[in-house]
């Protein structure tokens, strides 16, 4: 029997807010021939529970029996798939219906493709949409890799986004040796980057995955350290010969970092304000109700 085309890989710890969210956007997916592998990180709280609600062949849990670090934890849980094409997805973002569906004839029909990644909503605490179609400015269509990674240092953040929205082959994970832990903020680009030594990228127009933006996420929690790790990754990549990276490119960068920060910022006080409203409309409701 043929196994998965695809592993949608979920590192989970302490995901019982969003989980049951995020797995039901995976097995909702057109795309039917592929396996949801779950790792649980050792959680405490209700996401067991939560996962043992779920009943569906595709879905396959596996539980560390202690806490990894956020490193070795994402590459387990791409080291326990089975599948040749990988999408590793965060336990509170969400893939949209057609995802897999769109992404996975790029890479199945080119080998010459080493990651395919697409656009994406943001989304609130709530699920609601702040922000629509973002990402990958200058990047749709076909690329060399060479000029991708001109564009990330030029842009000074990370242009290709987030998890959710990457499709990249297995064997170059393991080629590259998976995520490196000598990264946190950036470990998703740095991976990124390293992938594209092996081949080049495509960008896909629509809207296919929704990256949650929290008050208690890592990119809201840590925002100087998150930004010095960028500089520290570009002028990494900036100084690697492979790349061919200008004078120019390395100046547009450092010049553009403040605004790509700047936009960051602003959707998580978006997210912090919307999330302040929120308490303050439950706190309300139930003051309203403890008053009968």
């Amino acid at each position: 029997m043929k196994g998965p085309e695809i592993s949608v890989c979920v590192p989970a710890y302490q995901a019982e807010r969003y989980l049951a969210e995020t797995l039901r956007s995976v097995l909702a997916q057109t795309f039917r021939n592929f396996e949801l592998v779950v790792l649980d990180n050792a959680s405490t709280d209700r996401t067991a529970e939560i996962l043992r609600g779920f009943d569906d062949p595709r879905l396959r849990v596996v539980r560390n029996s202690r806490v990894l670090p956020l490193a070795e934890n994402w590459n387990r849980a791409v080291e326990v798939s089975t599948a040749p094409l990988v999408k590793l997805l965060c336990a509170d973002d969400v893939l949209h219906p057609r995802c897999l569906e769109r992404q996975y004839p790029v890479l199945a029909g080119d080998p010459g493709v080493a990651l395919v990644a697409s656009r994406r909503d943001l989304i609130n605490e709530e699920s609601r949409l702040i922000s629509r179609n973002r990402g990958l400015r200058g990047l749709l269509g076909p690329h060399e890799s060479q000029a991708v990674i001109r564009r990330i240092v030029r842009h000074g953040g990370n242009p290709i986004g987030e998890p959710a929205v990457a499709l990249f082959r297995r064997a170059q994970f393991d080629a590259v040796g998976g995520f490196d832990a000598r990264w946190f903020f950036p470990m998703d680009l740095a991976l990124w980057i390293r992938l594209l030594e092996h081949g080049d990228f495509h960008g896909i127009r629509e809207s296919l995955a929704a990256f949650r933006v929290t008050r208690g996420s890592l990119s809201a929690l840590g925002d100087e350290s998150l930004y010095a790790e960028q500089r520290s990754l570009s002028a990494e990549i900036a100084n690697g010969a492979e790349w061919d990276v200008s004078r120019v490119d390395r100046l547009m960068g450092a010049a553009k970092a403040p605004a790509a920060r700047l936009r960051r910022q602003a959707l998580f006080l978006i997210a912090r304000g919307q999330g302040r409203q929120n308490d303050l409309k439950g706190l309300r409701s139930r003051r309203s109700s403890s008053s009968y």
